[in-house]
């Protein structure tokens, strides 16, 4: 593609040098320039991209995208200076890919939880509508059926434009996007135009990025904000922070709720751990999804669905066919009549969530029993919180570690530890191996009680000091319950 192409639509302050060279690839790695490449220089928190432009045009990159000129111009190559390279770069890999996030129909979901299972759910509903669907989630990336393995919360501009330009290639119409806060903090969206954006709930998450919850909330309103006025934008209205998305954005605005009237509105009927019957404006219909939170997940799949013009009825006769999301309050009962939940709740919101969905649907002649820790080198605030949370609302809880990473797991837990209140002192031990904590819960289980596993959910890997050991709760929980039960 030529470099003056590419720069369509893009505020360019100065160019030096041809601007109808061929460009054979966009790179904002230094290390990864190839002969003809287009390096985009970026200033980062820890390296600045504006030292590598010398080395880059001696790999062979054909042009450079830059805040500043270097002193040196080497005639062989193109300067092009704009603001702000991190929000060009978006623009230039929509250029470069054809703007396929125009062809599509390209929906975002954004919030604390409930993003990759209202993603993975609307991809799937769609899937039992009849149509190939694209989806870009923590867990997995998905083109129709083809699987691509997923590396960040959301990945690079260039890789998004890559994966869209796929899904436009093979013919798909919509794609699902799970739109995490680092990702709007990093420019990793600009560029997209997304056809609608929904909003799931706002809470204690991220500090450890955003530094303060002020600061996380601005960051994701700015997904909003970024809208066009052909998108819709559809908020939780339970959610304190939800209208406060809503403000500045020039989208059509949609509002989804259980406990106050909106476009969408919910009520739960029934529920029990097989699944639950539930009202979406006006229509009943069963679910084997459970919890309140899945409620709310669904509703809002119910309100983008209808606001891209389906029919109603056929959203709900399509959500009726869903299975649950792998990790997110997968249920299964042992032969000995123990019955275990694994979920990705890792946040206190989330667990206060879980714990709340488990306790609605328990007679209380059943006891609680949950293993749960916090991450290493993640928010420190959140882990007294999840302490208190986790001993109050469990019959006993097991404090133990969830991904390390380069902290010690026993200072993780003496922090979890110190939200615990007084009167709840009896109800946890602490177990720093996470087979021994899950092997612990088996041990106290007696048939009917209910053990859950929290904070990894789908993950199959523990990271210990920068290693990444195999690690599956769902898997551990299995082997041994086979090897305790003989």
């Amino acid at each position: 593609m030529q470099l003056n192409d590419l720069l369509k639509r893009i505020p360019v302050l100065e160019i030096h040098g041809d601007d109808t060279r061929e460009i054979s690839e966009l790179v904002f790695d230094s290390r990864k320039i190839t002969e003809n490449s287009l390096y985009i220089a970026m200033r980062g928190t820890v390296v600045d991209g504006h030292s590598f432009i010398a080395s880059s045009a001696e790999k062979g990159a054909k042009a450079i995208v830059c805040e500043e000129f270097p002193e040196n111009l080497d005639e062989k190559v193109t300067y092009v200076k704009v603001k702000d390279s991190s929000k060009t770069l978006g623009q230039l890999a929509s250029n470069f890919f054809g703007n396929p996030s125009e062809k599509l129909k390209l929906i975002g979901v954004t919030g604390t939880n409930g993003k990759t299972s209202v993603s993975t759910l609307l991809f799937d509903v769609f899937r039992n509508l009849g149509y190939d669907s694209a989806l870009l989630s923590t867990v997995e990336i998905r083109v129709g059926e083809k699987v691509i393995p997923a590396t960040h919360t959301t990945p690079d501009v260039i890789t998004i434009n890559k994966i869209l330009a796929q899904a436009v290639e093979e013919g798909c119409e919509f794609a699902f996007m799970e739109v995490s806060s680092h990702g709007i903090a990093q420019n990793r969206i600009e560029g997209l135009h997304f056809k609608v954006a929904g909003f799931t709930n706002l809470t204690h998450d991220h500090l450890d990025y955003h530094k303060t919850f002020e600061e996380y909330l601005k960051t994701k309103k700015r997904f909003f904000d970024q809208l066009e006025d052909s998108a819709v934008a559809i908020t939780n209205i339970d959610d304190k922070n939800g209208n406060v998305m809503l403000q500045n954005t020039k989208a059509t605005k949609r509002s989804y709720a259980l406990k106050t009237m909106a476009d969408y509105h919910g009520r739960l009927l029934e529920v029990d751990f097989n699944g639950m019957l539930l009202n979406f404006n006006g229509k009943e219909f069963w679910t084997t999804l459970t919890g309140k939170f899945n409620v709310y997940n669904l509703l809002l799949v119910f309100g983008i669905a209808s606001e891209l013009g389906f029919e109603q009825d056929e959203i709900l006769q399509a959500i009726s066919q869903l299975k649950r999301v792998s990790g997110r309050f997968e249920t299964f009962k042992s032969d000995g009549g123990i019955f275990f939940i694994v979920d990705y709740a890792h946040t206190p919101d989330a667990l206060e969530n879980i714990l709340d969905s488990i306790n609605d649907i328990r007679t209380k002649n059943e006891r609680l029993i949950t293993v749960f820790g916090c991450g290493g080198d993640r928010d420190h605030s959140k882990r007294p919180e999840m302490g208190n949370i986790a001993t109050k609302k469990s019959t006993l809880a097991i404090i133990t570690s969830d991904n390390p990473r380069t902290e010690d797991p026993a200072a993780i837990i003496k922090e979890i530890e110190a939200g615990v209140e007084p009167q709840n002192f009896s109800k946890y031990t602490s177990i720093p191996d996470r087979k021994e904590a899950i092997k612990m819960a088996i041990k106290f289980a007696e048939p009917k009680d209910i053990v859950l596993v929290a904070g990894k959910g789908h993950e199959t890997y523990q990271e210990i000091n920068g290693v990444k050991h195999h690690f599956d709760d769902k898997e551990t929980i299995n082997e041994l319950w086979k090897l305790m039960s003989k």
